[in-house]
């Protein structure tokens, strides 16, 4: 307690910035979302004044200690039950897709030396579900939060343009209804992406997007434990330690499982759901106020192109699953 009165400082800055943002995205475009809203914004106050050293303590714990809360409470919103509800066949077309992005992830962040664990959360956000993503896997593979930062930004970035480009391009190839909802909801990073552009088409191609989505949210869990054994498998010595994780990712596997079987009231998961938002919003804050624009340029380049090339890389995978699968 005395550590958080003593950096109380950084914390108040943190939390009025993330504050700000949260309720602020409402009237801003829907491409624009309160989590890069308020990473943008801390990064604008940041590199403008030079916020004094007595600050720093709270800005750090802010933007660790939150990042890792805020996947307790959006824990909620993941289900196994949609994983029965898009049947076997695009089940295992999304098993292997995200087995196999994984995989990519790993290797091509290395190949192409993205700085530090930058690409790893910019392909675990593309393969999966984006920020909520990157918020699970960042605290036990990331000890730079510019990495998170600049892994949320591309993420957005991407997930927004795709929202608005992939429904043109869609319509135009003139595909059915269930293909146009498997690519949407099989490629684009967050579930406000998917049906932002999939309702846009029609409430069918809609209705099988999301489902397709939700069934790879709900992924997530073992996504983590398996990614975190690529990360580490050099590191540890016996197959246990391949289960030893952080108190918060057992703790989000659990209430994960627990939603799956327990139906918790409606108005429980909204407001966990938005909890879990606005703690993820205001730790990007903090990580925003400390992310220079310098360090943002030199490493931002390779994670945009590395973003880039993973999203292209997982669209056309999924184009080839498809093709291989309906046969």
């Amino acid at each position: 307690m005395k550590n958080y009165f003593k950096e109380y400082k950084g914390i108040i800055l943190s939390v009025s910035i993330g504050i700000t943002a949260y309720f602020s995205s409402a009237i801003l475009p829907s491409t624009l979302n309160s989590i890069l809203f308020a990473l943008l914004l801390g990064m604008f106050v940041g590199n403008s004044i030079k916020i004094p050293e007595t600050y720093q303590a709270g800005i750090a714990l802010t933007s660790s200690k939150l990042l890792e809360f805020s996947i307790l409470f959006l824990a909620f919103s993941i289900n196994y039950n949609h994983i029965a509800e898009i049947g076997t066949t695009s089940f295992s077309i999304i098993v292997v897709l995200v087995l196999l992005m994984l995989f990519i992830t790993y290797y091509l962040s290395i190949k192409v030396k993205c700085p530090g664990s930058t690409g790893w959360l910019i392909g675990f956000g593309t393969s999966i579900c984006g920020s909520s993503a990157i918020a699970a896997l960042a605290p036990g593979i990331s000890k730079n939060k510019e990495d998170v930062g600049i892994a949320m930004a591309v993420v957005n970035l991407f997930g927004s343009l795709g929202m608005v480009i992939m429904p043109v391009l869609l319509i135009k190839f003139n595909l059915n209804t269930n293909y146009m909802g498997m690519l949407l909801g099989g490629t684009l990073h967050s579930v406000g992406n998917v049906a932002g552009s999939a309702y846009a088409i029609s409430n069918e191609v809609g209705e099988v997007a999301i489902t397709v989505k939700l069934a790879r949210v709900a992924l997530l869990s073992p996504a983590l434990i398996f990614f975190s054994f690529l990360v580490n498998r050099n590191t540890s010595k016996r197959w246990t330690d391949y289960f030893i994780l952080p108190w918060y990712l057992w703790s989000f596997i659990a209430i994960t499982v627990l939603s799956s079987f327990i139906d918790f009231p409606a108005y429980f998961l909204e407001v966990m759901e938005s909890s879990g938002k606005m703690i993820l919003t205001i730790s990007m804050a903090a990580i925003g106020l400390r992310v220079s624009f310098k360090k943002l340029f030199q490493s931002g380049k390779k994670g945009l192109i590395f973003g880039l090339i993973i999203f292209a890389v997982q669209i056309s995978l999924l184009l080839l699953l498809l093709l291989i699968f309906n046969r």
